[in-house]
């Protein structure tokens, strides 16, 4: 028996069925094993030794592959033909050895398609496993570890509110901070634009003012009003001639097919899909044989590919749109993924494949592929310049047709920010000594544009040009920076937070050459290096480690008033601009005699007046510059019960009030639905919870209140949202109960979770279904609305990733169903003795005690 191991169940069911009955087909699951998140597992005094441990979701898998292997004469490592899958490979076969599992005979095998002959074709190919690789896994691995668990405490101690900080994660946030300061110290610039409505033979167009009394114009000339009115008057007064007109072709060739950085750009631009959201997309149609490997910064297609893509277009298209010669691709990415093939099908007779988003993106990448192989477009470009009689002012009109579409006729890229100026449009037959006809001039105001914030589509395309991390990890990288809520999206665009800003203005003060571009980049050209057998990785992490521990340590040892007040003084155009009255912006706006500076607390950073606790001015970290009243308590009135002032105050968290006065006050949020407070409001939102009355079949109360999530009802352990905070008081009894009842209906005994799941993930790529983080009866458990997975013991559900939750599903999908309530009962049984079998289990793979908890599972997205 022939034992094969990949990472998917869905490529190993694919797969068994192309081998046949000799071989045995097991899924890894991803990763098997990863570093402990504690401590000392990579020691750089011990040459960079590391610790492994198995995952806590995958003792019973890698048991199952464990078994098969004692039983097997050949083992064969079929995972994923990137950096990745031959690290996976290599974490395989070091456990079956440690195991004594080990067939002698072991092997490693790559295919770029899940299709029978791709399979069977590499099945006669074996090799060993590629060690530079290997190293290079390890090296990137040992420097991810290195810099998060020595720099993340350092945040935690000296920087309040900080999550952690990662190698390409920071850099990534870095850019998007720094696009936000452009925005900020961007300043517009008023120019105005003067065009002439023309026509000739009965076709309209538009002529702009490019001459103006003798002067050539660029786009700011006219930057003023005044001026904007002479030239328009001088174009109303005068008899515009056509003076010359010129006429060019032009091509446009064809875009490679995909590669993982371009697919993202364009999936993002055309299908609104997020990086992580492609990725998740594409692994389904890989896995399903419908698309190449989706890892790759390669641009060419196999020979054969090429000669299939011809043939479909000359079975679509005329002759004219298939060129004499194959078109070749060669990548501008250095190092490309191991010289992969671009993304493409697998078969180009299949122009769709699936539903939903499986087939919009299929649909993508099959026109990027096939338009790749397809003749140029050819276009006209025409200019016509008009003069006036004085000779000093001049028009131009100028349009663009397309002749042949060529390869448009199936394709065309994207663009992220579309300039103002359209060129596209067909101008009428006109030849020089012609006068068309003048109907209507106008003058335009306009401004300059700050740069545009990153999207998603833009941010990967820049993380590429800077050579900063690798395509095939942007999106895990964009999710991290997303889920530490260093950055929020709105319109598909990133805007930096407040925790985001300040922990790019630490690093930059305390660490400046870890998050410079060029080093991060010239990090990926050394790891490259590595994986190309140029370069030792143990000497690559060293270099590292002489630099990096040393700084690390200096910073830890400054007291957290020190590095506020660094941070003060590096923030402080930020935080004081310039006032326009030329006060001091540093003096407190409430006691008039304070200084204002940034202060760090338990839950960040704030800004508060030096006069505490006399002044109690505070203002937020991301509030820069202030407000006349920023900070400014407001006394509402007299709580009629006691007598005490309830005040309007505002915190480091945003507005709130509060009744009476220290340990004993009470506050409450202001919630952003109220549109003015007033004093009744304030009562009411300082008398939550509110008691409805007593259910008529339970007997138990049902409040009313606000939480982390929204209004909401409670009774008896469920719950049910409301839809205002105005409903917290308005509801009664019986639109209580209804309300409850139909929360209940809709989600059974999950109802009261339904109302505050602890986490959302986003939907699930092959049911669709969205998976939530829960809170169950007998534990947190995930779901994606038809399959149920209780959460392992170790696993904080708060820190559950997409791609563990749907393996989880997968894995419980898998099983089968529970059929009915009696099958239901042995579950339990089991599940109850368990732990007492569990107990004296010891963890796989470490030289050290294990730890107490098992590391969050790394998935080949997260590998940076």
């Amino acid at each position: 028996m022939q034992l094969v191991i990949v990472e998917s169940p869905a490529k190993a069911k694919t797969i068994e069925k192309y081998l046949g009955k000799d071989y045995k087909v097991l899924a890894s699951y991803g990763h098997v094993r990863d570093l402990p998140p504690k401590d000392g597992s990579v020691r750089p005094d011990e040459g960079f030794e590391m610790d492994w441990e198995l995952y806590g979701d995958k003792q019973r898998q890698v048991k199952a592959i464990t078994d098969a292997a004692k039983g097997a004469d050949r083992l064969i490592l079929a995972t994923d033909p990137d950096r990745e899958g031959e690290a996976i490979s290599w974490h395989v076969r070091e456990l079956l050895a440690k195991r004594k599992a080990l067939p002698k005979d072991v092997q490693r095998v790559t295919f770029n398609a899940i299709t029978k002959d791709t399979v069977t074709k590499a099945m006669t190919q074996p090799r060993e496993l590629d060690q530079d690789l290997i190293d290079a896994y390890l090296a990137r691995r040992a420097l991810d570890y290195l810099f998060g668990f020595t720099l993340s405490p350092v945040l935690w101690r000296k920087l309040p509110g900080a999550k952690s900080a990662g190698r390409v994660q920071s850099v990534a946030l870095r850019l998007i901070v720094d696009r936000e300061r452009e925005i900020e110290a961007f300043r517009p610039q008023e120019y105005w634009s003067v065009a002439a409505l023309m026509a000739h033979d009965g076709t309209d167009f538009t002529a702009k003012l490019v001459t103006f009394d003798g002067q050539k114009l660029d786009r700011l000339s006219l930057g003023d009003e005044g001026t904007a009115m002479r030239a328009k008057a001088a174009v109303e007064q005068g008899a515009f001639k056509v003076e010359g007109v010129e006429t060019k072709p032009h091509r446009r060739n064809p875009q490679p097919p995909f590669t993982t950085s371009t697919l993202q750009q364009e999936a993002a631009r055309k299908l609104g899909f997020s990086a992580s959201q492609t990725m998740r997309v594409a692994q389904t149609l890989y896995e399903a044989g419908a698309i190449t490997y989706m890892r790759t910064d390669g641009v060419q297609m196999d020979p054969s590919a090429i000669s299939a893509c011809r043939s479909a277009i000359s079975e679509r298209f005329s002759g004219h749109y298939l060129p004499e010669q194959p078109r070749h691709y060669a990548t501008k990415a250095k190092n490309a993924q191991e010289a992969h093939e671009a993304i493409r099908p697998t078969d180009f007779t299949k122009e769709r494949h699936g539903s939903g988003d499986e087939a919009r993106l299929y649909d993508l990448i099959f026109k990027r592929a096939m338009a790749s192989q397809m003749a140029s477009a050819a276009l006209e470009r025409t200019t016509i310049t008009l003069r006036d009689g004085t000779g000093r002012n001049e028009l131009r009109a100028t349009g663009q047709v397309v002749k042949f579409p060529g390869f448009l006729a199936v394709y065309e890229e994207g663009q992220d920010n579309k300039t103002e100026d359209d060129e596209s449009g067909l101008l009428p037959f006109m030849q020089a000594g012609d006068m068309p006809a003048k109907k209507d001039v106008s003058a335009e105001q306009h401004f300059t544009q700050p740069p545009p914030r990153y999207s998603e589509a833009s941010l990967v395309k820049r993380l590429e040009e800077l050579g900063i991390g690798r395509p095939s990890t942007y999106a895990a990288t964009i999710q991290v920076i997303k889920d530490r809520n260093y950055v929020r999206t709105e319109k598909n665009r990133f805007f930096a937070e407040e925790s985001g800003r300040l922990l790019t203005s630490f690093l930059e003060r305390f660490f400046p050459r870890y998050v410079a571009y060029e080093f991060t980049a010239g990090m990926e050209d050394e790891l490259d290096d590595v994986s190309g057998g140029r370069q030792e990785w143990k000497a690559l992490l060293e270099a590292f480690w002489r630099d990096f521990k040393p700084k690390s340590d200096e910073v830890m040892e400054k007291k957290p008033s020190e590095v506020t007040e660094a941070l003060d003084e590096f923030l402080s155009d930020y935080l004081f601009p310039p006032k326009d009255d030329g006060s001091d912006p540093r003096l407190c706006p409430k006691c008039g005699d304070g200084r204002l500076a940034l202060r760090g607390g338990r839950y960040g950073a704030f800004v508060a007046c030096s006069n505490y606790p006399e002044c109690k001015y505070t203002r937020k970290f991301a509030q820069p510059g202030g407000t006349a009243d920023a900070g400014e308590d407001e006394a509402l009135g007299k709580d009629p019960e006691t007598g005490e002032d309830i005040v309007r105050r505002s915190g480091r968290f945003g507005p709130y009030i509060q009744l009476g006065e220290g340990k004993e006050a009470k506050r409450a949020s202001i919630p952003k639905d109220i549109d003015e407070l007033t004093l009744d409001w304030a009562i009411k939102l300082l008398s939550l919870p509110r008691t409805i009355g007593q259910h008529p079949e339970s007997g138990k109360d049902i409040t009313a209140s606000i939480g982390r999530y929204g209004p909401y009802l409670a009774h008896d352990g469920k719950y049910a949202r409301l839809r205002s905070t105005a409903e917290v008081f308005d509801t009664g009894m019986n639109a209580a109960v209804s309300l409850l009842a139909d929360a209940a209906n809709r989600g059974g005994a999950a109802s009261r979770t339904k109302a505050e799941p602890i986490k959302e993930l986003g939907a699930h790529p092959t049911t669709g279904g969205e998976i939530k983080v829960l809170a169950g009866r007998y534990g947190p458990y995930v779901t994606d609305g038809t399959t149920n997975a209780t959460l392992p013991r170790d696993q904080k559900p708060e820190d559950l990733t997409v791609e563990q939750a749907i393996t989880l599903i997968d894995e419980k999908a898998a099983k089968g169903p529970a059929k009915g309530k009696k099958k239901a009962a042995p579950k339990k049984a089991a599940a109850k003795k368990a732990p007492a079998k569990k107990a004296p289990a010891k963890k796989e793979g470490a030289t050290k005690a294990p730890a107490r908890k098992a590391p969050a599972r790394k998935t080949k997205e997260a590998a940076e």
